[in-house]
């Protein structure tokens, strides 16, 4: 019973107070949660001075919020000739309805996003009414699962330095937790390195080393679900320093000069063996014979027999030659692809690792093997060519022989000429002292 009276009287109180101080205006609910993509309806309760009123103008609003600082007007309702203003971002999205003899205002909003995940206000004017509470507000909040937080390393990961590793979610509400976690490599959990903090998504690291390497991963969490996002973080050594990076810039083109004069050294060396050798010619000495009283200056007369012979043996030792040179020349072109294919490899290695330049040096001191075998080859060739010349010079002893040999045939035809003439003579004198002697 005693409850009772004390209900009656609270009651008695709001009216006595709303007719002394005017307006009042609440909330059904001080806050509200739905999902993303949800319908919800607010109810504004407002209890006036005056029970009979000509107009009453009920607008509701969102207050801005901490990310975009807008405000937000959802519309008006007109209650002297019913009329409705929707704001231009939420017509077909937003309706509103105003019930004068309940005194209340329902805002109904359609597939709620981020952007209403606010304070939202409902101001009801009465005019003549403005003393008491003329407006209220109910807090909206939509929940949405944190979005894929990024994760970066702010600052210099090297020997030393101070680092932070940052994670932020993009979407959330309620704003994500963020937490960061740290593995080796076989993903066991490790402890943070000594004076390391942990605050908002952001982990500071301190003098770090290579200690401080590792596997890292940070999640993002609020009442709607989680998101996560991971790095490796790679402490290296202190960077070089100009002056030391200019010293090896030098040295590396150093090498690289110093290998291109050797390749140009190699390839004119190479240019110069490919040439003609000169070759020294011998004359051979003459062998004097005797034939029929007559003296002759060449070769053993044996060798007259043997031409024939030699004429075959010639002709063989001509395409023996060729198949040689052929040989030779194919040698060379192999060779000089060889080295040119050695030289381009070697150039390649070189920029790479300084230790190839005693393969180079392997390659080398072969080619220089290749070459005395050249060489060898080459007195061989002179050898050969210098017996080519014996025959051609037996062949012109021959010539003369035969010219020498004609001389004397010459010579006998005269005699026989001569013999003749006197044989003529003779018979002629012998007809002149027939004569004679007929007289």
């Amino acid at each position: 019973m005693t409850n009772w009276k004390l209900i009656f009287c609270s009651l008695c109180l709001i009216s006595v107070f709303s007719s002394v101080f005017g307006l009042e205006v609440t909330m059904s609910q001080a806050s509200m949660e739905v999902a993303r993509g949800d319908d919800v309806i607010l109810t504004c309760n407002f209890k006036p001075k005056n029970q009979e009123n000509r107009l009453i103008i009920v607008t509701w609003t969102g207050d801005a919020d901490e990310t975009s600082g807008n405000k937000i007007l959802f519309g008006n309702y007109y209650s002297d000739n019913p009329k409705v203003d929707i704001g231009p971002d939420y017509e077909g999205k937003a309706t509103i309805d105003l019930d004068i003899a309940a005194k209340t205002s329902k805002l109904t909003l359609k597939q709620v996003t981020l952007k209403e995940s606010r304070k939202i206000r409902c101001y009801v004017q009465i005019p003549g009414d403005i003393d008491g509470k003329t407006s209220d507000t109910t807090s909206l909040l939509v929940q949405v699962a944190p979005s894929q937080p990024v994760c970066k390393v702010v600052g210099t990961a090297e020997y030393g330095h101070n680092i932070s590793l940052t994670c932020v979610s993009e979407e959330g509400s309620p704003i994500p937790t963020y937490k960061w976690e740290r593995y080796d490599v076989q993903n066991v959990p490790k402890a943070f390195p000594l004076k390391s903090t942990e605050k908002d998504g952001v982990l500071s690291l301190v003098n770090v080393s290579m200690e401080t390497s590792g596997f890292y991963i940070c999640i993002s969490t609020n009442k709607v679900g989680s998101a996560k996002c991971n790095m490796t973080l790679s402490v290296m050594p202190a960077s070089m320093n100009l002056a030391t990076i200019g010293i090896v810039a030098g040295c590396i083109a150093g090498a690289a000069v110093l290998i291109i004069i050797i390749i140009c050294c190699c390839r004119k060396r190479k240019q110069k063996s490919k040439k003609a050798q000169v070759v020294e010619y011998h004359d051979q000495p003459h062998i004097e014979y005797i034939e029929e009283g007559n003296t002759y200056n060449t070769e053993e007369r044996n060798d007259k027999a043997r031409s024939d012979d030699n004429g075959g043996d010639r002709d063989d030792l001509r395409d023996r030659f060729d198949d040689r040179k052929g040989s030779r020349d194919d040698l060379g072109d192999r060779d000089d692809l060889r080295v040119s294919y050695n030289d381009r490899k070697g150039s390649r290695d070189d920029l790479r690792d300084r230790d190839d330049l005693r393969d180079r040096y392997s390659d080398r001191k072969g080619s220089r093997d290749d070459l005395r075998d050249r060489d060898d080859l080459r007195d061989r060739y002179s050898d050969r060519k210098g017996s080519r010349d014996d025959l051609r010079d037996r062949d012109d002893l021959r010539d003369r022989y035969s010219d020498r040999k004609g001389s004397r045939d010459d010579l006998r035809d005269r005699d026989d000429l001569r013999d003749r003439d006197d044989l003529r003579y003779d018979r002629r004198g012998s007809r002149d002292e027939l004569r004679d002697s007929g007289k």
